[in-house]
């Protein structure tokens, strides 16, 4: 046999003997194994969740619908009802720029000219626009009051 004593032999063809790892080592890369692969069970199980809102409080009236966002006036050109083209060009053009720059008062954040082409049923588009139409039909090119021409004091 060999008469060299053990502690002199060579390590193995891989170059150092394989450190054999603590204890204490050992069960933390087991926990850390263990959590990842309970993670990603519970991830698999776990089935895709709906993304439901809540219904309003009071419902909502008939008309135009409510959304959240902020006013940008239009650039409607024809307006349905109350029909604008009749109307000299001048007034047809401010009827039309006031009716594409001021808010409909019904929620629905768009311009009465929007609103009156986006959703014909509003009544509160459409009794603005003819508000804002006869104002337009009143008023001459030059700015002064055509019933205070005529000598109408407007009782």
């Amino acid at each position: 046999m060999s008469s060299i004593p053990a502690s002199q032999t060579k390590p193995g063809a891989g170059g150092r003997d394989p450190v054999p790892q603590s204890p204490l080592r050992r069960a933390g890369l087991l926990v850390a194994i263990m959590l990842v692969l309970l993670g990603a069970l519970v991830w698999s199980l776990n089935p895709p969740q709906p993304r439901l809102t809540p219904a309003p409080l009071h419902p909502l009236p008939l008309g135009c619908p409510k959304v959240s966002r902020a006013f940008v006036p239009a650039n409607v050109t024809s307006v349905p009802d109350p029909y604008t083209d009749p109307l000299p060009e001048s007034v047809k053009y401010r009827v039309l720029y006031r009716l594409n720059m001021e808010a409909c008062s019904c929620g629905c954040m768009q311009s009465v000219a929007a609103c009156r082409v986006s959703n014909r049923d509003c009544q509160t588009s459409l009794g603005r626009a003819r508000e804002i139409v006869m104002e337009g039909r009143v008023r001459t090119p030059s700015g002064r009051d055509d019933r205070a021409l005529a000598g109408d004091s407007g009782h």
